[in-house]
């Protein structure tokens, strides 16, 4: 079941969800900054040219400095290594050959260089968190490319963590490495039961669990009675009652709308329905409790 102590959903909109700027093309920049200014403080991609500009994020966040829109420290950046099966060979941030090492120094130094808050320097770059985009072929070479991003922990890199990873994998790395991960972020939909057993783990163990596929893996979610209730009664849309929900589960949702209107009716109806849940403590319970048996039999 859910962590939460309280009944009524109490978490901060901003903290509630992550910017997810995959499959943005040429838009990346101008959606990243309309995110910041909507009031996203967590910004999530990749050293991934076939789905992700990674470049353009960094411009994104750097114009939303130069703007007074936002300082560094108050933006979670979040990046990924992705390994050449992953990649578009021909568009890629290392080449295809290069040995296990030089490919993560080589796409972790790229990611650096993308991501610097200031023009001019690479010297004060960071990101908060990367992320192996999946595991390596085999556990091996996964616990290998984890312990060479853990040279970069502090400085350069704030925390690590992994994608598309089952629970043996998790256990495996969390029980070989020296920095422990912080952050998986996987697919939060039916055909993995909804990670119930791997999510129990991440709170046993302080791992932040992000989801991706929130709304197009689960089209029966949406639709769940106690989801449309809560919409009904906070007049919100559906797919943010279905955020409010799964926040309360204490995910962090990858959230990559288009529009600006969504950026912010997204963020306003989180408020909106932690406002109800407190005024309205025994409706919101029933509806968590019912929404937590669809996910968490």
């Amino acid at each position: 079941m859910s962590s939460s102590t309280e009944v009524s959903l109490r978490l901060n909109p901003s903290d509630a969800f992550i910017y997810g700027t995959a499959w943005k093309k040429d838009r990346t920049k101008r959606l990243v900054k309309e995110a910041l200014k909507a009031g996203f403080r967590k910004v999530d991609t990749a050293a991934q040219p076939r789905h992700y500009q990674e470049s353009l994020v960094g411009e994104g966040i750097r114009e939303a400095i130069v703007e007074g829109l936002i300082r560094r420290e108050d933006v979670y950046v979040q990046t990924k290594y992705t390994t050449p099966a992953g990649q578009d060979l021909n568009n890629m941030p290392y080449h295809p050959l290069d040995a296990l090492d030089v490919q993560v120094h080589t796409s972790v130094a790229s990611s650096l260089r993308n991501l610097r808050p200031n023009e001019d320097t690479e010297d004060a770059s960071y990101v908060d968190c990367l992320l192996l985009h999946s595991p390596l072929p085999t556990i091996d070479q996964t616990i290998e490319a984890w312990k060479l991003l853990e040279s970069y922990v502090p400085d350069k890199i704030r925390a690590l963590g992994i994608s598309n990873v089952t629970l043996p994998v998790l256990q495996s790395i969390y029980d070989s490495s020296t920095i422990k991960p912080s952050v998986v972020q996987n697919r939060f939909y039916s055909d993995t039961k909804y990670d119930v057993p791997l999510r129990a783990f991440c709170r046993e163990h302080g791992i932040s669990y992000q989801s991706f596929w929130t709304l197009s893996g689960n089209p029966k979610l949406i639709k769940s009675k106690p989801v449309t209730t809560i919409a009904k009664s906070t007049g919100t849309d559906p797919s943010v009652a279905l955020y409010a929900l799964v926040s309360d589960l204490g995910i962090v949702v990858l959230n990559g709308t288009t529009t600006t209107v969504h950026m912010e009716d997204d963020l306003a109806g989180l408020r909106k329905i932690g406002e109800y849940s407190q005024r309205h403590e025994n409706e919101w319970h029933r509806a968590r409790s019912s929404f937590q048996k669809l996910v968490e039999p």
